[in-house]
């Protein structure tokens, strides 16, 4: 019965072709992107668009991908704050801390402008597309860095506390533009220091709850508990979170994101748990919400040149507003290749940039042709960012004379 039901007989949710093809793309991509050397995420959106607008067989909207794509979205945004490493910005040297906010602040600076070259009615618009393509990609950073093997080195550092900044900003700044959107400028603007104010409780709470009674949490980390504890707090946290938001009528990302955050505050030392979230949640859920992006991506509106012209200025501005201010960087006797394979690196951009788009576009934030831009951009800087970086910053063992390779200590201000 529940078999008929997902195929989608006796009124069923989904057509028998749709479940075929989600589970055999959910499988089969990542073998063909790691044969083409190139980012899964990539093929997910183009197997989207060749089952959706191309050829029909998955038609926009079905509820079952719908609600997959969803709970996808969550899991993304819960496992982008769970990879915002606090012990390592504890670490930091203030003059390195300030380094990266001056830099990202650059950034935001430059993207206002740049957004300026853009369709937009309204500041609030022009204010969202400023925090989208200031945002940068952890999940994109972070494997280029250890790649190379400058994670940490001064270099590395630096672009790791600026990854941290440029994507927290950007998603907490466009989660308070949503809400302005939605509800304007008066007292329902209140429900975002109560959501503050909850997390702070409990972040409280969960600090103290730990440190008194360590042998409780313990279990959460095992790799051997039958239960799958830590899996299922983990879902509680998200959901909780989620459904605050929900309640305070703020954007529900904000709050997956938020407690993937506090998890990773309050548990330094996750153990094998990290590993067992990202292998359900990249291996099947947040695969079918690209799918679902490439579904709904207009691609007859990229007929109208306007609509295309649009969404290449997108992929242009968003690498010319974090490639510039990272040259300033030689001011800090960074060499200027480095410079320039920072900015390069930092303008890639992985998921997050996409469900942020989409929120956009549910708002009236975004145009049809802006988001197309935001896809296309992660589909370009996923493979030249990474690549770029490594050539004007090869791993350490064949850098060049010149090259920024000493490492920070701890505590070291630089």
């Amino acid at each position: 019965m529940i078999a008929q039901v997902a195929a989608g007989g006796s009124g069923g949710i989904a057509t028998p072709a749709t479940v075929i093809a989600i589970a055999a793309a959910a499988f089969v991509i990542p073998l063909v992107a790691g044969r083409l050397r190139m980012p899964a995420i990539v093929l997910e959106i183009l197997f989207g668009i060749v089952a959706g607008p191309v050829s029909g067989l998955i038609a926009p909207g079905e509820p079952l991908l719908g609600f997959l794509a969803e709970f996808g979205l969550f899991l993304l945004m819960f496992l982008a704050g769970l990879e915002i490493d606090f012990a390592r910005l504890e670490r930091q040297g203030r003059r390195q801390i300030i380094t990266g906010l001056v830099l990202f602040a650059t950034f935001v600076g430059a993207a206002y402008i740049g957004a300026g070259f853009l369709d937009h009615q309204t500041i609030n618009q022009r204010l969202f597309v400023t925090f989208l393509i200031s945002s940068a990609a952890l999940g994109l950073v972070a494997p280029a860095l250890r790649d190379t093997r400058r994670t940490t080195t001064r270099l590395g550092q630096m672009i790791l506390i600026t990854a941290v900044f440029a994507e927290v900003a950007s998603i907490i700044g466009i989660a308070v533009l949503s809400v302005i959107a939605e509800v304007g400028l008066g007292f329902d603007l209140l429900s975002i220091p109560v959501l503050a104010a909850v997390i702070l409780l409990v972040l409280v709470l969960l600090r103290r709850a730990a440190w008194w009674h360590p042998e409780r949490f313990e279990r959460l980390f095992r790799a051997d508990d039958p239960a799958e504890m830590g899996t299922r707090a983990s879902l509680a946290m998200l959901f909780v979170f989620v459904g605050l938001s929900a309640l305070l009528d703020i954007e529900a990302i904000l709050g997956a994101f938020l407690a993937g955050a506090v998890f990773t505050f309050v548990f330094r030392d996750r153990g094998s748990l990290e590993e067992q979230l990202n292998g359900f949640s990249y291996g099947f859920f947040i695969p079918v919400f690209f799918i679902n992006v490439g579904v709904e991506f207009p691609l007859d509106e990229l007929g109208d040149r306007r609509v295309l012209q649009q969404a290449l200025a997108l992929i242009i501005i968003a690498f010319v507003v974090k490639v510039a201010p990272s040259l300033l960087l030689v001011l800090r006797r960074f060499p200027l290749r480095e410079a320039l394979a920072s900015g390069l690196l930092l303008a890639g951009q992985l998921s997050v940039i996409i469900a942020l788009a989409d929120l956009g576009l549910d708002l009236g934030l975004l145009s049809s042709g802006l988001r197309a831009g935001a896809i296309m951009l992660v589909a370009v800087s996923a493979i030249v960012s990474p690549v770029s970086f490594r050539l004007l910053a090869p791993p350490i063992d064949r850098a060049p004379r010149g090259s920024s390779l000493r490492t920070n200590r701890v505590g070291e201000t630089d």
